[in-house]
C-alpha cells in the first residue's frame, strides 16, 4: 500500500509499505477513504516531537471502510463505514471506564518512555511517535485499528466524508476544550487560534452557553471564517495587542475562559517571539509558550484556562505568579474522543453541525508533501487539507 512516511524535519515521502495485518483478536483493518493533516501533525513535520523514527507512517485523523476484523470484534463487519478516534483506548481500564480515554493504561506498549518523561503513561495515538505507542498512522491506504471493539463509531453511507471525518479528532478536541471551561451563562470565551480546532472550540463554546466568543489569530481568512461560521468576534494580534484588546472588549475584566488551540509552535511578536524560536531551535526549550503567557495575563481573576494545543516537553518564562495570585484554574489534555464522538455525530446527522466548512483543500495521497507545505506556510488561504488515498 501507499503511505506517508516521515524521514526527518520537513521530509515526508509517499512510499510503498507492507499492508497492515490483524495482530490481535480485537484488531480491525480499515480501508481509508479520507484522512486529514492536523495542526499537531505540523509539530511532527517540523521535527519537534521526539522518538520519531525514519519511515514511520504518520496521521491520526481518519475514516473509512472496515475490510477485516479479528475474532473478538463482534460489533463490526467488513463493509461497515466508520470513524475512528485518534487516541487509542482499551475500553476496560480505570481511565477508559471513567471516560478519560486519552489516559488509557493499556494501549501504549512503550509505557516506559512516557514514565521517564511524564511520570506516568497515557494512551497511544495513531502515527504520533514511539513515545505515544509507535502505531502506524492513517495517512495511508489502510491502517490497523487496535481495540476496534470499543470507540469506533459507525456512520451512515449517504453522508459525505467531509461532514464526518473531523469527528475523529478536530471536533471532539474543540468540544472538550470548551467543556473544560465549565462555561456559565453570560460567560465570555476567548480562543487563541482560528484553525479547525479553534473553529470547533468557538462553535462548541456557544453550544455550551457562552454569551460572547472571541477568536484570536493573524490570518485574515481564518478570522473571516471565525466570524462567518463560528459567529465570533475577532482580534488580529498583528494589528493590536491581543491582551489589551481583550481588556477593552470586556470592560477591563478579561475573558472568563481562555482556550489554547495553538500549542507548541505558537507565534509570538517582537523580542519574545524571537527568544522562543531561538531557544526552541537549539533545544534549550522544547515548546513555544507565547499563548500560555498571554492567556495567564489576559484571563479574568478566578477564570479558567483550557489548553488543547499540543505541548510536548518544557517551557520557561511563564508568569506563574500572575496565575497563582489571580486564582486561575488550568485544565488540559489530549481529547477523550470516544466520550464525545456519538454525541457529535448525532449533531451532524440532525443538521445542528456541519463541519465541512473548514475544508479548503483536497489532495490525493500522493501529493501529501505539497499538502504539508501548503498547510505549514498557509499558502492559498489553506486552513484544512484532506488527503484522499
Amino acid at each position: 500500500m501507499k503511505a506517508v512516511c516521515w524521514y526527518g524535519a520537513t521530509d515526508v515521502r509517499v512510499e510503498t509499505v507492507p499492508d497492515p495485518k490483524i495482530l490481535n483478536p480485537r484488531d480491525a483493518i480499515l480501508k481509508i477513504t479520507s484522512t486529514a493533516i492536523c495542526g499537531s501533525d505540523l509539530h511532527i513535520y517540523d521535527g519537534y516531537i521526539p522518538t520519531m523514527q525514519p519511515g514511520d507512517i504518520i496521521g491520526h485523523e481518519f475514516m473509512g471502510e472496515i475490510v477485516e476484523v479479528g475474532s473478538k470484534v463482534t460489533n463490526l463487519k467488513p463493509g461497515d463505514r466508520v470513524v475512528v478516534p485518534s487516541t487509542i483506548g482499551c475500553g476496560h481500564c480505570h481511565y477508559c471506564n471513567h471516560d478519560m480515554w486519552s489516559l488509557c493504561d493499556n494501549s501504549n506498549p512503550n509505557a516506559w518512555m512516557e514514565e521517564k518523561l511524564f511520570g506516568n503513561v497515557t494512551s497511544a495515538i495513531y502515527g504520533y511517535s514511539h513515545l505515544f505507542g509507535g502505531y502506524a498512522g492513517a495517512q495511508a491506504e489502510y491502517v490497523r485499528v487496535p481495540f476496534a471493539d470499543v470507540g469506533v463509531v459507525k456512520v451512515p453511507a449517504e453522508i459525505p466524508d467531509e461532514k464526518l471525518l473531523f469527528i475523529s479528532d478536530a471536533i471532539p478536541t474543540g468540544f472538550m476544550g470548551a467543556e473544560l471551561c465549565d462555561i456559565q451563562p453570560g460567560d465570555t470565551v476567548a480562543v487563541w487560534g482560528c484553525g479547525a480546532v479553534g473553529q470547533f472550540a468557538m462553535i462548541s463554546a456557544y453550544m455550551l452557553g457562552a454569551e460572547r466568543v472571541i477568536g484570536i489569530d493573524r490570518f485574515p481568512e481564518r478570522l473571516q471564517m471565525a466570524r462567518e461560521h463560528a459567529k465570533a468576534e475577532t482580534i488580529n494580534y498583528e494589528e493590536v495587542d491581543a491582551g489589551e484588546a481583550l481588556k477593552e472588549m470586556t470592560g477591563g475584566r478579561g475573558p472568563d475562559c481562555c482556550i489554547d488551540a495553538v500549542g507548541l509552535e505558537a507565534h509570538g511578536m517582537g523580542v519574545e517571539g524571537v527568544y522562543d524560536k531561538a531557544k526552541q531551535a537549539v533545544r534549550l526549550e522544547t515548546d513555544r509558550p507565547h499563548v500560555l503567557r498571554q492567556m495567564m495575563v489576559a484571563c479574568r481573576k478566578g477564570g479558567t484556562l483550557s489548553i488543547m494545543g499540543v505541548y510536548g516537553g518544557f517551557v520557561d518564562k511563564l508568569p506563574f505568579g500572575a496565575a497563582f495570585n489571580k486564582g486561575l484554574t488550568f485544565r488540559m489534555g489530549q481529547m477523550h474522543g470516544q466520550k464525545y464522538m456519538q454525541m457529535l455525530l448525532d449533531k451532524v446527522l440532525n443538521g445542528e453541525l456541519d463541519p465541512s466548512f473548514v475544508v479548503t483543500h483536497q489532495l490525493p495521497l500522493a501529493e501529501a508533501k505539497n499538502g504539508y507545505e501548503m498547510f505549514k506556510h498557509k499558502e492559498d488561504k489553506c486552513i484544512k487539507v484532506v488527503l484522499k488515498p
